[in-house]
């Protein structure tokens, strides 16, 4: 049985060959811990987690190999950077500000800190996904310790202007941290540049080893503290103990690495796809709408809803031949709509709940772009017929 074409790279990516092969000899030879520094098995592994801290610290543009903290994930980063940071700066205030359309993975820590007795304001967004920056200037308070941002959503791929906002943390005098797992590897991230003190990465959004992740915390100017959320062995400067994953490390740099070095020639490529998508698309069905900004987005992002037409029945027809989601992985037992979507200003639930993501990938073809669109004819005429039966 052919295997359908893979539209979700949102949710994860495939892991690269290449990267793969950067693993395998910490997977299977050299299966040393980074931390046994006796021998020459924790040497060799020592070494290499050096090479991919130095790796990574260069393309996010870190000051420094020593701000990179590897953790299992986006998730892990985002809450040790909330929750680590706002620890630390309880005696200055106790107050946070977010977006409405964050990742869960920022949601549910925050809520979580004001459940311990800490304080949120949760800024909404526009109708085209992005902050209005005076409003977000707005919710900084004298109490405010943290502003989180993410870089580009994981629903409808806007990107949002992460640098204005670094220059807006700066001038209110709070940290600034940025869930950037969609953008890294994609779109050109420079946290000295952007005025980033906290950014947190997934291994698995960029063709990556699942269960890798880093966090980038900010030594210099101002110098970032964070209180760990786990304890035992004092790895990672402290701040989160635990045996490296010297395999997935590796495994990160690597993919972080492919990425840079091809993301300007793949962003053309993705962005002539989606295009493409789009257009076949609009020519196959009425009254499409596109989902989030239409220029200030991934190019390998393409949200639609599909206006009075049954999506769930649509998306079933085409199961077989390609895999894609009307919403983020990490709700997927919710069943209302998207709360991304929801949060989107004057958006219908109606058009929330008959949306699509599509979400191309480095291995995504015009040829799969063009299956794809005849999967959605076909599906389309079915529907058509069926309704005048």
């Amino acid at each position: 049985m052919q295997r359908p074409i893979y539209l979700d790279n949102h949710a994860t990516t495939p892991l690269d060959r290449r990267v793969l092969d950067a693993m395998m000899p910490y997977l299977c030879e050299e299966y040393g811990n980074a931390a046994s520094t006796e021998h020459r098995y924790g040497w060799v592994a020592e070494e290499a987690v050096a090479r991919a801290r130095d790796t990574i610290a260069a393309e996010l543009g870190a000051a420094s190999p020593s701000e990179i903290l590897f953790t299992s994930g986006a998730t892990e980063s985002n809450n040790l950077a909330i929750w680590g940071a706002a620890r630390t700066l309880a005696a200055k205030g106790n107050h946070i500000v977010t977006l409405t359309t964050e990742h869960k993975a920022v949601l549910d820590p925050v809520a979580a800190w004001v459940r311990a007795g800490g304080r949120a304001t949760v800024v909404p967004v526009g109708s085209d996904g992005l902050v209005d920056l005076d409003r977000l200037a707005d919710a900084v308070r004298e109490d405010t310790v943290l502003v989180s941002v993410m870089y580009a959503n994981n629903e409808i791929g806007v990107v949002q202007p992460i640098r204005a906002i670094g220059a807006l943390a700066r001038d209110k005098g709070v940290l600034f941290h940025c869930d950037a797992a969609q953008a890294v590897g994609k779109l050109p991230v420079h946290v000295g540049d952007d005025g980033i003190h906290l950014l947190s990465v997934s291994a698995h959004k960029i063709y990556g080893p699942k269960g890798m992740g880093a966090l980038y915390v900010r030594r210099r100017a101002p110098r970032v503290a964070l209180t760990p959320l786990m304890y035992g062995g004092g790895h990672e400067r402290g701040m989160r103990s635990g045996t490296l994953n010297v395999p997935g490390i590796v495994g990160l740099a690597e993919a972080l690495r492919l990425c840079a070095s091809e993301r300007e020639d793949e962003a053309v490529r993705l962005t002539a796809l989606r295009r493409r998508l789009w257009a076949g698309l609009t020519a196959t069905f009425d009254g499409l709408l596109l989902n989030g900004h239409e220029t200030h987005r991934l190019p390998r992002n393409l949200n639609v809803a599909f206006p009075q037409l049954p999506i769930a029945d649509l998306v079933r027809e085409g199961y077989g031949t390609v895999a894609l989601s009307t919403g983020a992985a990490c709700t997927s037992a919710d069943p209302g709509p998207s709360h991304v979507l929801a949060a989107l200003d004057e958006m219908p639930e109606r058009r929330a709940q008959s949306s699509v993501r599509f979400g191309l990938g480095r291995f995504t073809t015009e040829a799969d772009i063009d299956t794809v669109l005849a999967c959605f004819r076909s599906a389309e005429a079915l529907r058509r017929f069926r309704r005048k039966l």
